[in-house]
């Protein structure tokens, strides 16, 4: 039996391929939109993937399911549990499946959502009648299990963690300690509140240090414990439609066109038709010059999570980088998350963009210090933009708190008799806050270079 990870980083996503040397045939697990990495990764183990699943409606990416049959044929297996809108083949809780010497035994084990499964895996090669693994989706993660409360208000998460606990106790505690579990939502996943940094663990070694299984013997502490506010990440806007999308079946995306260079003015046309500037350089150099109205979502792992965050959906996209080689891997974050291609991209970036003699804004970065010194003199109000969590760990006297993902819906909230100076971690998220606040008419917004790490570390002063 061969097994393959795939770790998308910004999405705190893990998908699986699971391959049978004897018969050839393999199965992908959770795959992701940009299914590229599984035909290649199948091509050189000389695989032919022919069976394809996801463990629930995802509420965090778009499903590659309907991508990968378009590609491969595979059939598709989706638990019975389920009110799924595309073609697929039900699996139902005990069902064992076989293909050469991979055995497949469907577990249902709602609680992250009611159809959810997980898959335990045999390896019959190695001639023990005990599973090797559990594909364990958001029914079991590294120190933490996937929250219950993404599909409805305070009572219905309740009821989904109560129904957790019971999928624990029956269904995954009583698994043998060597099973290894591999996780679709890890390290980097806000379907988490304490997501541990290893990329797979055992079921002996969750059962021993899994804070919130430890609870598990009180069903009312359990339900607690998995519905604690305080503890869990804000959801982002684009959440809310990642799941309808993905029960009803994602539109395969076809052949993608190349996004095309635009000078100055050609960039400067499709923005006056309503194209949206994002700007995905680092917050330094958004701050220091910028086309006006330009939202700031700098690459790296965070960004499908805040592009998915400021943009409205279906918005068009044009894209001011550092450079051309990152117009693909942005390219295809937005489309993981269910944005069309970009319109376009600003050719020479905004070099050429400024000797078109082209308007430029910028945002003021402002140091800690600068920051102490202006609220002791009431000159500018605070926003701080990090989450629960981060804010109960500790934050500044005269700050008001909404989180990122919260912005989008509570600009209103947000104070604006005087300069707004806004901090988060480290200023990458601030940036992206003070992007949407300037881009919504905040009057003035500065951005705190270094966030509350160097607020910290400059040992100034902490309610908390």
């Amino acid at each position: 039996m061969l097994l393959k990870q795939f770790y998308a980083q910004s999405l705190g996503h893990a998908s699986y391929l699971v391959g049978d040397e004897k018969t050839g045939r393999a199965l992908v697990f959770d795959p992701r939109r940009d299914v590229e990495v599984y035909l290649q990764a199948a091509r050189e183990s000389g695989l032919r993937i022919a069976y394809t699943a996801d463990s629930h409606g995802h509420n965090d990416y778009l499903s590659g399911i309907r991508e990968l049959t378009e590609h491969t044929g595979a059939r598709v297996w989706a638990s019975a549990a389920g009110e799924y809108g595309y073609a697929h083949e039900p699996l139902r809780d005990g069902q064992v499946v076989e293909f050469g010497d991979v055995g497949i035994e469907v577990l249902h084990t709602p609680g992250h959502t009611p159809e959810h499964m997980s898959l335990l895996v045999y390896d019959r090669a190695a001639g023990a009648d005990v599973p090797a693994l559990l594909l364990s989706g958001g029914a079991l993660l590294v120190g933490d299990l996937a929250r219950p409360d993404l599909l409805g208000g305070d009572e219905q998460a309740r009821e989904a963690a109560s129904v957790f606990c019971d999928t624990i106790q029956t269904k995954l505690l009583p698994l043998p300690d060597g099973v290894q579990v591999y996780p679709t939502h890890v390290a980097g996943s806000l379907c988490g509140g304490n997501i541990g940094s290893r990329l797979s663990t055992t079921v002996g070694y969750e059962r021993r240090t899994n804070a919130v299984l430890s609870s598990v013997d009180s069903a009312e502490e359990f339900v607690r414990e998995c519905i604690r506010l305080d503890n869990l990440p804000a959801v982002p806007p684009y959440w809310r439609r990642m799941r309808t999308q993905n029960m009803r079946g994602v539109e395969p995306l076809g052949l993608l066109t190349e996004p095309p260079a635009l000078g100055a003015g050609e960039f400067q046309q499709h923005r006056d038709s309503g194209a949206i500037v994002l700007d995905t350089r680092r917050p330094e150099a958004y701050g220091g010059s910028h086309i006006p109205g330009a939202l700031n979502v700098g690459t790296g792992a965070a960004f499908p999570t805040w592009a998915g965050t400021v943009l409205p959906e279906g918005a068009r996209t044009l894209l001011v980088m550092d450079g051309p080689a990152d117009l693909w891997e942005i390219t295809w974050q937005l489309l993981r998350i269910g944005y069309p291609l970009p319109t376009g991209w600003l050719r020479a970036g905004m070099t050429g963009w400024r000797t078109a003699a082209r308007p430029v804004e910028s945002v003021p970065q402002i140091t800690v210090y600068d920051l102490k010194e202006r609220l002791e003199r009431g000159e500018v109000r605070l926003l701080d933009v990090r989450q629960p969590s981060e804010w109960n760990s500790g934050h500044i006297a005269e700050a008001v708190h909404v989180t990122g993902a919260e912005l989008p819906d509570r600009l209103d909230e947000v104070p604006d008799d005087r300069p707004l100076a806004v901090t988060c971690g480290s200023g990458y998220r601030s940036s992206v806050a003070a992007s949407l606040l300037a881009r919504n008419g905040h009057p003035a917004v500065l951005n705190v270079t270094g966030g509350m790490t160097a607020w910290k570390n400059a040992d100034l002063p902490m309610n908390g």
